[in-house]
């Protein structure tokens, strides 16, 4: 199953990582002033291996950026 959960990912740099991020957030009207950062974690029982400190969120868009930011996690491996 490991394996099924990676294939289905895209890889990318963290700067191509945190550019979609940004990009996703600033198109949301809410989440424009979230400030935030990628890490490279080692690889987690769920089969990522990237993780996103959030520096700066504003309470109205808290449960916007968490959304956002899952679903792109879902979406992309760090590429190593």
């Amino acid at each position: 199953m490991p394996f099924e959960i990676l294939s289905q990912r895209t890889l990318a740099t963290r700067d191509e990582i945190e550019m979609r991020l940004l990009t996703v957030l600033w198109n949301h009207p809410l989440c424009r002033d979230v400030r935030l950062e990628v890490l490279g974690i080692p690889r987690n029982a769920r089969g990522t291996n990237w993780t996103v400190s959030l520096e700066q969120v504003p309470a109205y868009a808290i449960f916007e950026t968490t959304d956002i930011v899952t679903e792109i996690q879902s979406a992309y491996d760090l590429a190593a």
